[in-house]
């Protein structure tokens, strides 16, 4: 596996020096910004239950239901499938959230073996848990994995960024986002912290946890 690894602050910022040169209108989107977040969390059960939680929900919320999960130590396979379903109701989940973090606590997923296996590969893995779509497979290889070249155009806030951003006459659907951000490579995941930064900049609210 020979993929760029997102690591330090550094990395972020010779990311951005690239996509100002490949695209003017991101040097304008960097200076509203300023310098660009790391952004990188641990990998894990626990890294991949948090992208769950954030589906659908605001940001404050996603961060209400984490933290109530932590307190409670629901943030480890063995809790979760021992807890009952009121107790993670009680947490904040939906029934439906509950199904899935059920599925990803009994999945029995290789987390170490995701490292060092190509992007693609990491989505196709955890897209067979129920519950885990593209965008929180994309989310969990950007920010767990650190991958560089990896985008999530299914996200609104990159989409409604990149509306803002390029002067589109509506928001870019999923297929057309991830045509737009084949333009950005190798750096996609730099793209992706610039969009979700200017998003909040001019949204005054945050579009990622």
């Amino acid at each position: 596996m020979d993929e760029r690894i997102i690591e330090t602050p550094a990395c972020v910022a010779e990311g951005a020096a690239h996509l100002v040169r490949v695209e003017p209108r991101f040097a304008a989107a960097l200076e509203r910004t300023g310098p660009l977040p790391l952004r990188r969390r641990d990998d894990g059960f626990a890294a991949l239950l948090s992208a769950i939680v954030s589906q659908q929900v605001s940001v404050a919320s996603a961060d209400a239901i984490w933290g109530r999960m932590q307190a409670a130590g629901m943030d480890c396979p063995a809790a979760v499938a021992a807890a009952d379903d009121d107790a993670l109701r009680a947490c904040g989940l939906s029934r439906q959230k509950i199904r899935y973090a059920r599925a990803l606590a009994g999945a029995g997923i290789d987390f170490a073996a995701l490292r060092r296996v190509p992007t693609p590969q990491v989505v196709e893995t955890l897209v067979e848990v129920p519950g885990i779509g593209v965008w929180t497979a994309e989310i969990y290889a950007m920010f767990s994995l650190g991958r560089a070249d990896v985008f999530a155009p299914g996200d609104l806030a990159l989409q409604e960024g990149a509306r803002m951003l390029f002067a589109l006459p509506e928001r870019p659907r999923e297929r057309a986002l991830r045509d737009m951000a084949a333009q950005w490579a190798p750096w996609r995941a730099v793209a992706a912290r610039l969009l979700w930064a200017y998003y909040g900049q001019e949204k005054q609210r945050e579009g990622i946890r």
